[in-house]
């Protein structure tokens, strides 16, 4: 096939030897299955932004720092450099999270190389050798459900015990492979000790599982899994080897203001008192 423009430089430096064919086109990304030396991977080619639907929400990008304080003027200027550097901010996110991920031994391609808006990583293959199906091209057995939900919920708590949270996870960005699911798509991946956002994306990843899965098995639609992931995650009692039940009782026992109050009188009192012997003491 003709090669497209943005693979051109990889296939001039060597890195990619051929392109075979366009295996996906999606809201933000062309993915086409390419062959490197006896290796056959997929090259993820990001699409420009005025060409992309996914928008990139506030609720994403916070916490994204840069350390160029041009680059930070301009950003929030929104100028046309400014629209550049974001977008390259947002490619990036994808692959520092696919690399931190894969090494925390979170099921995710294996990431090679990055090189001005393309992806080089692993091609997931399914048990038939084919690149592996989205869970939503592929049906199961409610005992099949049940296997694949639980395997998810391991690679979350993996994930989360590694900082990370997908943010965007369905059964569109999940593929099928030989060896069980592989999760995809982080561009939109956020780090849950610097978000404000991360509990509500870590509750709506870990519903939209129930949902997909709930439609062969259905008791999975009332289970609290990702309250009960974040609960755990929030008190440091998240490893990788907890046993989830699905169940989390939510503490509606109010709040004892009076309390809250004598022990704040208590803590201004106390350093009032430290103040005076320091003043006593000069």
């Amino acid at each position: 096939m003709k090669i497209p423009k943005r693979l051109q430089p990889l296939v001039d430096d060597g890195v990619v030897d051929t392109v075979i064919r366009q295996l996906m086109s999606g809201k933000e990304a062309m993915v086409f299955v390419v062959r490197c030396g006896d290796e056959i991977r997929c090259a993820k080619v990001y699409k420009e932004a005025n060409q992309r639907s996914f928008r990139q929400a506030v609720d994403y990008t916070e916490n994204r720092k840069t350390k160029n304080s041009r680059q930070v003027r301009a950003m929030g200027k929104g100028t046309r450099y400014g629209r550049k550097v974001q977008e390259q901010a947002w490619q990036s996110a994808e692959v520092d999270a696919l690399y931190r991920l894969a090494a925390a031994g979170v099921r995710v391609p294996k990431p090679y190389n990055f090189h001005e808006g393309v992806l080089l990583m692993e091609l997931v293959t399914g048990a038939d050798g084919e690149p592996a199906p989205r869970l939503n091209d592929v049906e199961f057995t409610a005992h099949e459900a049940r296997i694949c939900h639980q395997a998810l919920l391991a690679e979350v708590v993996r994930m989360l015990c590694a900082g990370v949270i997908h943010g965007d996870l369905s059964e569109f960005n999940i593929l099928l492979g030989a060896s069980g699911p592989v999760i995809i798509d982080l561009p939109q991946a956020v780090d849950a000790a610097g978000n404000n956002h991360a509990r509500g994306m870590l509750l709506r990843d870990v519903g939209n599982l129930a949902t997909f899965f709930g439609r062969y098995a259905p008791e999975l639609q009332s289970t609290r899994y990702g309250a009960e992931i974040w609960a755990l995650y929030e008190h440091g009692a998240l490893t990788l080897d907890v046993e989830l039940t699905g169940h989390h009782e939510h503490d509606d026992k109010p709040v004892d203001l009076q309390s809250v109050v004598s022990e704040i009188d208590d803590a201004r009192a106390e350093e009032a008192a430290r103040r005076i012997r320091m003043s006593e003491t000069r």
